[in-house]
């Protein structure tokens, strides 16, 4: 293995990492929505390891695939939907998450099966991407509206850096991509991930933290004037 495989492997590495663990936190929390997404992209880079790592085409077409439902469904509408639990108390039911996924499942399906897609996908995983953005910009907010300021510049930091990556990253051809090993941007992109991974999770904590003290203090408040 070369050293630019190496990194590759190590970034595919943390990608699965943060995906993993934060996954199975958010699934603890009962969000199945946000913790199965990120259980999905944890397969995917860790089939990524197995690509860079020996060449597998197979570990390359898992890798592919889940890579397609992330960037086109499981972000843009299924960690949305998942994050909307609690911005908007949105409790979907077991029944639902299922539909949404199979649903997600059948459209990454076509997205990487039928060939004249191929021509508008980056454009419809950059306006996905766009969309994702633009909630987590308003999740930004909220975090601003309960006092959680550290974690708002947090997540607005990975709102940016992933919508960067994404402008990028089905657009542009880095020059010397294909040798790079310390700026190698594939390599930045799933780092990028990586750290988006955990901000979605710590954001969501905090969100929850910050509603409750709101809670809390009205509660509070409202004792003393009676």
């Amino acid at each position: 293995m070369d050293l630019r495989s190496l990194v590759l492997v190590c970034s595919s590495a943390l990608l699965a990492l943060t995906a993993g663990t934060y996954g199975l936190k958010l699934m603890k929390k009962r969000n199945y929505l946000l913790g199965m997404e990120l259980l999905i992209v944890c397969v995917s880079a860790t089939n990524a390891i197995g690509f860079f790592a020996t060449g597998s085409t197979v570990s390359y077409e898992i890798s592919h695939f889940f890579d397609a439902f992330s960037r086109a469904f499981g972000f843009p509408i299924i960690v949305v939907a998942g994050l909307m639990s609690i911005t908007h108390n949105y409790k979907p039911s077991i029944r639902l998450d299922v539909v949404v996924f199979a649903a997600s499942f059948a459209g990454a399906f076509v997205l990487v099966m039928v060939s004249f897609i191929a021509n508008i996908l980056p454009y419809l995983y950059l306006v996905m991407w766009i969309i994702f953005s633009i909630y987590l910009a308003y999740f930004t907010k909220r975090l601003l509206d309960v006092g959680e300021v550290f974690s708002a510049v947090a997540l607005a930091l990975a709102l940016v850096t992933s919508l960067i990556i994404a402008g990028i990253y089905d657009f542009y051809k880095i020059p010397g991509e294909e040798t790079n090993v310390v700026f190698n941007f594939f390599a930045l992109a799933l780092c990028t991930w990586s750290y988006l991974n955990a901000q979605i999770y710590y954001a969501y904590c905090a969100l929850e933290r910050g509603q409750r003290n709101i809670t809390g203090s009205m509660g509070s408040f409202l004792a003393q004037v009676d």
